[in-house]
């Protein structure tokens, strides 16, 4: 099979890690006239559709969240990945508690695979390179894996805090040999790393990425005494301590910023109908 067009003028591969890319519409042809003007100041402010696009092999294949398939060629063909009853439970239980769906699919076969645009920014991890140890991704972040890398569970020490903190008590791990595709609200190179040896990092909110699964995780005050923390004027924060990376965004997430395709296309629509009408 041979895909032609793929790559053009409008689109380019701005990554790859192994046998994941990602597709960047660098200026978005496929526009109406009610939404051109939205587009094109988008695309200068690099609000951008991307794309993952994996190729699947005998050596590789892969474990997509559900529902982001948008199409594959070639001998490709979709298995659910469970591997029995106790493997479905299994995966029941981490869906529950990780805010992921329980049966992720799994593609195999020869081909390419193709995943639905999205308007977050792609970041491609080689698992690998995190150690024997791992990674743990924050909540909502998986997109696609390499079928290769092994998905688990691990909760944080103090889950009474966590709880107050408005943090989930369980998070992603993911270990072994293979690429992870993750969706951000912000883009790679602005992303800070803060590599740790026997220390700690507090940070006020969400704005970790993924870090270590070695070190220990937990949400605590910023001072021991709660008067302590009203007169800071700061209350939970979350701590990571132990030695090992972090990778967190500059900025507190804002996912009302990145809208689907549908809906930018509904509102448009919904805009063309009221003008019509008048």
């Amino acid at each position: 099979m041979r895909i032609v067009n793929l790559e053009n003028d409008n689109r380019k591969f701005i990554k790859s890690v192994d046998n994941f890319h990602v597709l960047e519409y660098v200026q978005d042809a496929s526009v109406s006239p009610m939404n051109a003007i939205d587009e094109y100041f988008m695309s200068k402010m690099n609000v951008r559709r991307r794309q993952v696009v994996i190729d699947i092999s005998k050596d590789h294949s892969a474990v997509i969240q559900v529902g982001s398939m948008q199409w594959m060629g070639g001998s490709v063909k979709a298995t659910s990945g469970v591997k029995g009853i106790g493997d479905l439970f299994g995966k029941a239980l981490k869906g529950a508690v990780t805010k992921e769906s329980a049966v992720k699919p799994e593609y195999v076969g020869e081909g390419c695979l193709v995943l639905e645009p999205t308007y977050k920014y792609i970041i491609l991890q080689d698992v690998s390179k995190w150690g024997a140890v791992g990674m743990t991704i924050e909540d909502g972040m998986f997109l696609a894996c390499d079928a290769r890398v092994k998905r688990n569970v691990i909760a944080r020490k103090n889950a009474s805090s966590a709880v107050l903190g408005g943090e989930g008590l369980f998070n992603m791990s993911l270990q072994g040999t293979g690429v992870v595709a993750l969706e951000c609200n912000v883009p790679e190179n602005e992303l800070i790393e803060v590599e740790l040896e026997n220390d700690e990092l507090k940070i006020d909110g969400n704005l970790a990425v993924c870090w270590s699964s070695n070190l220990d995780f937990t949400v605590e005050r910023t001072t021991k005494t709660l008067v302590g923390s009203a007169v800071s004027g700061e209350g939970l924060v979350n701590v990571y301590r132990g030695t090992g990376r972090v990778l967190m965004s500059p900025v507190a997430p804002t996912s009302s910023l990145f809208e689907s395709t549908n809906t930018i296309s509904a509102k448009a629509a919904a805009k063309n109908s009221n003008t019509l009408g008048k």
